[in-house]
C-alpha cells in the first residue's frame, strides 16, 4: 500500500476549499495506479491523468498567490476566457483529471466494501467493472469503450493488484484493505468536493471521446 500511503492527500479545511499545491503534489504520485491494473487498456488514463496534471500546475505555476486552491482557479478562467469557458484551461484539465480520480475512487472503494464475483473472488474484473461504468463509460464514445471492456478481461487477480500497490511486497490482504480505507478518507473528500464545485459553477461538460 505504499504506493498510496506515501502521499496521502491532505486533510481539507473547515471551508472545504482545495489548496492547489499540495492537491497536485498528492496528485503526481497517482498515475502509476493504472501499471498495477495490468492491462494496457489503462495506459491512456494514465497518460490523460499526467498530461491533465502538468496542464494544471502550469497554471499554477504562472501564479502560486493568485491561484491557491482550484476553485480560485476555475474562478479567474471563468472571467478570463469567457464563451469558451469551462472547455478550456486548467478548468478542463481538472474537469477530466477528477474522472480520472473518481475511477480511482470507485475501484478501491468497492474493493473495501468486499464486492467481488463469487464465482472469481481472486478476480478485480467487478471492482474494475464499476469504477469504469461510474466514472468514464458515459464519457467514452463506442470504440473506446470496446477497448475497454476486452481490457477488463485482463484485470489481474486481487492479491497481485494488491501487492502490486505494495511495491512488491508480500502483505495479509487485511491488512492491505485497512490501508485503502486510511487513504480513501480523504482522497474521497477532496474528489467529492471537486465533483461538488464542477456542480456548483455550472463547470461540467458531457461530451464523448
Amino acid at each position: 500500500m505504499a504506493l498510496l500511503l506515501e502521499h496521502q492527500f491532505k486533510q481539507l479545511s473547515a471551508d472545504r476549499q482545495v489548496e492547489t499545491r499540495p492537491f497536485l503534489e498528492s496528485v503526481s504520485h497517482l498515475p502509476p495506479f493504472f501499471d498495477c491494473l495490468g492491462s494496457t487498456v489503462f495506459a491512456p488514463i494514465k497518460a490523460d491523468i499526467m498530461g491533465n496534471i502538468t496542464n494544471i500546475k502550469a497554471v499554477y505555476d504562472s501564479n502560486p498567490g493568485r491561484y491557491k486552491t482550484l476553485q480560485l482557479i476555475l474562478e479567474a478562467e471563468k472571467e478570463m476566457h469567457g464563451s469558451q469557458w469551462p472547455k478550456v484551461g486548467a478548468t478542463l484539465a481538472l474537469m477530466w483529471l477528477k474522472r480520472g480520480l473518481r475511477f480511482i475512487q470507485v475501484l478501491l472503494q468497492s474493493l473495501v466494501d468486499g464486492e467481488r464475483d463469487e464465482n472469481n473472488p481472486n478476480l478485480i474484473r467487478v471492482n474494475a467493472n464499476k469504477a469504469y461504468e461510474i466514472a468514464l463509460k458515459k464519457y467514452h464514445g463506442w470504440l473506446v469503450q470496446s477497448l475497454f471492456k476486452v481490457g477488463m478481461l485482463a484485470a489481474p487477480y486481487k492479491s497481485d493488484f494488491l501487492k502490486a500497490l505494495s511495491k512488491g511486497r508480500d502483505v495479509k490482504e487485511e491488512d492491505c484493505l485497512e490501508k485503502i480505507r486510511q487513504f480513501l478518507v480523504n482522497f474521497t473528500a477532496t474528489v467529492d468536493t471537486i465533483y461538488e464545485l464542477y456542480m456548483k459553477m455550472n463547470a461540467e461538460l458531457d461530451y464523448t471521446v
